[in-house]
């Protein structure tokens, strides 16, 4: 992933906490036949060090899962807030109006090697971990185990799961970190004043890093 300096983010404790706070993603594999792609939720493994590990799970129906089979390297694009920056924000558009519109953004890539999960002991295993990380916020969280065993089992049939043991993970925090001071409180300002969950969010990254 292309990222200047200033936007760059490598601190694993803060990638991983992105990646359990914005575990839905996008699997993207290839082989002879070209690119495929799928969004699917993930659950990170710390272990092992330095990088850790991804599992999910694709529909057998897929065709994906047959690929990695025989071409296991992947990317898994994580992405979380972003917002539209216009230059009408910037001090220094009133100064010389040298400048463009942008769009700041947070992403995660995660590069790796997949392996197959076929087994019911690991299938089962894997949609709880999903399960328990998905339902944790209810204060009456759903269980697999809540549901019938035969129903659970016929169901786990139709799935292949995928672990991914990361090779290399890289964090892009694109927060107008590149402008002067002022321009950067415009943004904050501006982006306050929209007054959305998107720009709210946003003016808060934006703050962080300044």
């Amino acid at each position: 992933m292309y990222s200047p300096a200033q936007f760059a983010e490598n601190r694993i404790e803060l990638l991983h906490a992105f990646i359990r706070q914005n575990p839905l993603a996008v699997l993207v594999s290839h082989d002879s036949t070209g690119l495929e792609a799928t969004h699917v939720p993930m659950v990170l493994d710390a272990q092992p060090e330095p990088h850790g590990l991804l599992r999910c799970h694709l529909a057998r129906a897929n065709p994906q899962w047959r690929m990695l089979a025989s071409s296991p390297s992947v990317l898994v694009v994580f992405r979380g807030a972003h917002h539209y920056i216009t230059p009408s924000w910037y001090a220094t558009t009133k100064e010389h109006g040298k400048v463009v519109p942008t769009w700041n953004y947070i992403a995660v890539h995660v590069y790796g090697q997949a392996r197959l999960i076929e087994e019911q002991a690991g299938l089962l295993r894997h949609l709880r971990e999903l399960t328990d990380q998905s339902e944790a916020a209810f204060a009456q969280p759903w269980s697999v185990d809540d549901a019938p065993k035969d129903y659970i089992h016929a169901l786990s049939t139709a799935i292949v799961g995928v672990e991914i043991s990361i090779v290399r993970i890289e964090g892009k925090w694109k927060a107008s970190q590149n402008r002067p001071i002022a321009d950067r409180q415009g943004v904050i300002d501006g982006l306050e004043t929209l007054g959305s969950p998107q720009s709210l969010e946003m003016a808060e990254i934006v703050k962080e890093r300044l």
